[in-house]
């Protein structure tokens, strides 16, 4: 199986968010992992809120730290909008897509759904390029 890991610092919200939508809409071959380099230690709430009204369950889902091995193994890397080079250097190795999503930590679930909803459609672009490439 090849590998697409999502990575924020927390791996709580947005990465999780990315991880559920993919192992809806992965193509064959495909799985879904995320990461962080300082994780929560549980999924944020209102993340898991907005994502069950959207039919995808990511409650089973654990925060967990990222590792090179992960990135390593991964035939695609994508960036939620929160490391840079000095944070996690080590993601930098992969060129890793950059979504620069808003952190849904600590927002109302008004805007914690728009930012599930840009996250479905980034993930489905990224499914479309990743079954014809």
């Amino acid at each position: 199986m090849k590998v697409v890991l999502f990575v924020c610092v927390e791996n709580a919200g947005r990465s999780q968010m990315a991880e559920g939508f993919f192992r809806k809409y992965a193509p064959k071959g495909f799985q879904a992992a995320s990461a962080g380099t300082r994780p929560a230690g549980e999924i944020n709430p209102l993340a898991v809120q907005a994502m069950k009204e959207a039919g995808v369950d990511i409650t089973g889902q654990k925060s967990k730290i990222i590792t090179e091995d992960m990135i390593r193994g991964s035939v695609r890397a994508v960036n939620m909008g929160c490391m840079d080079r000095a944070e996690c250097p080590v993601l930098f190795l992969n060129d890793p897509v950059d979504w620069g999503i808003e952190d849904p930590k600590g927002k109302p679930i008004e805007k914690v759904r728009l930012i599930r909803d840009d996250i479905e459609r980034r993930v489905k672009e990224l499914v479309r390029d990743l079954e014809n490439s």
